[in-house]
C-alpha cells in the first residue's frame, strides 16, 4: 500500500469533456471491407457521403453514430455542394465550414459541437484518403480545437469555516443532534474524494488504530484504475466525530449506508444553513476546494495529483485550472 498522503492544513479540510466521436466511430484510414464500387477523386462529394454511410452500416456502427456523422456531413455537403468533385475540396474550403455555419446560417453551437464537427471532417476525409480515393487528406492540417470547460467555483475560506461551524452546531442540536454532516464535510475537505469513492467507503477503509494519524484508503477493484488507489492521511480531529457517528448510525459494512443522493442532500442542506448562495455545496465544489487549498499550502504537484487519483494525462487540464483558481 502506498505511503499515506497527508492533508496540507491542520484544519479539516474535479467539466464536461469535449464531445468526441462515439466509441464505435470509424477510424481515419480504415478501409477494411470496401464493397461499394470504388470511388475516384473525380467522384462527387454526395457519392462519397453515400458510400461512407454504406461503409458504416456494413461495419455495424450504432444508429446514433451513423446519425451523428450524417447530420454533420449533410451540413458539409450543403456548404461545399453535393456535386463538388472530391479533388476540388481543399483545406481552405474546410477551414471555412464552421464560420459559414455560424455566420451565413445564423447557427450557434457549443465548443463541444465544434470539436465534434472537426472530428467528422477528419474521419470522413481520412477514410477517403485511407482507401486511396484521394491522394492528400485536406482535413489533416485542421487544428482539432478542444472544447474548454468552464472553471469550477470553489468555496471561500471564510465560508469553509462557516460550514464547519454549522456542522458542529448540528452535533449538539437539542431537538435532533446529527454528527453525519460534520463527519462528511470534514472528510471531503481533507481528502477531496469523489462522490462515488465516498459512497463505497467501507468501515475497514478508515484506519484509526493510531488516533494521532488516522488514514483513509481509497480502493478500486479494476486493474485499469490502479492509479486511483491511494491512502490519505486524515487530521486527528476527525477521530472523535467518527466514533460518535458510529455510535449514532451503527453502520455495519459501508461508512455511509445510504444512497449517494442522500449524501448530496446532506451537503446541500449544510450549504443552505450556512448561507452560501454563490455555489452549490457538493462533492465537486469540495473536491476542487480541497485541491486548491492543498496547492496554496505548497503540496508538491505530483503528490497532489496522486491525492486526487488522477493519471498524468488527466492531471494536465486539472493542473491548469487549479493554478488559475489558486491565483498563481
Amino acid at each position: 500500500m502506498p505511503d499515506p498522503i497527508s492533508p496540507a492544513t491542520e484544519e479539516p479540510t474535479t467539466p464536461a469533456a469535449p464531445e468526441e466521436a462515439p466509441a464505435d466511430a470509424p477510424v481515419a484510414g480504415d478501409g477494411v471491407g470496401e464493397l461499394t464500387p470504388p470511388l475516384r477523386a473525380s467522384s462527387a462529394l454526395g457519392e462519397a457521403v453515400a458510400a461512407f454511410h454504406e461503409y458504416m452500416v456494413r461495419k455495424g456502427f450504432s444508429s446514433n453514430t451513423i446519425k451523428a456523422f450524417e447530420n454533420d456531413l449533410k451540413f458539409l455537403t450543403d456548404y461545399l455542394g453535393r456535386d463538388t468533385k472530391l479533388y476540388h475540396v481543399s483545406t481552405e474550403d474546410l477551414d471555412g465550414f464552421l464560420p459559414w455555419m455560424s455566420e451565413s446560417r445564423g447557427l450557434e453551437f457549443s465548443g463541444k459541437t465544434q470539436a465534434r464537427r472537426i472530428t467528422t471532417m477528419k474521419v470522413f476525409f481520412g477514410w477517403l484518403h485511407g482507401i486511396g480515393t484521394i491522394g492528400t487528406d485536406p482535413a489533416e492540417p485542421i487544428v482539432h480545437v478542444r472544447a474548454q470547460t468552464p472553471l469550477p467555483i470553489i468555496i471561500r475560506d471564510a465560508d469553509i469555516t462557516r460550514l464547519l461551524r454549522t456542522a458542529q452546531d448540528g452535533i449538539w442540536d437539542r431537538q435532533k443532534p446529527d454528527v453525519r454532516p460534520y463527519l462528511l464535510i470534514s472528510l471531503l475537505l481533507q481528502t477531496g474524494i469523489k462522490k462515488a469513492e465516498c459512497a463505497r467507503l467501507h468501515l475497514s477503509d478508515l484506519d484509526v488504530s493510531r488516533p494521532q494519524s488516522p488514514t483513509l484508503a481509497v480502493r478500486y477493484a479494476e486493474d485499469r484504475h490502479a492509479h486511483k488507489n491511494r491512502t490519505l492521511t486524515l487530521n486527528a480531529a476527525i477521530v472523535p466525530a467518527l466514533q460518535q457517528y458510529r455510535e449514532q448510525y451503527k453502520p455495519k459494512e459501508f461508512l455511509f449506508e445510504c444512497t449517494p443522493r442522500n449524501l448530496e442532500y446532506v451537503l446541500e442542506e449544510l450549504g443552505e444553513k450556512s448561507g452560501i448562495r454563490y455555489v452549490q455545496v457538493g462533492f465537486e465544489a469540495l473536491r476542487w476546494t480541497c485541491a486548491v487549498r492543498d496547492y496554496r499550502n505548497n503540496m508538491p504537484e505530483d503528490v497532489l495529483r496522486q491525492k486526487m487519483g488522477l493519471s498524468k494525462i488527466s492531471w494536465r487540464e486539472t493542473r491548469e485550472k487549479i493554478f488559475i483558481l489558486a491565483g498563481r
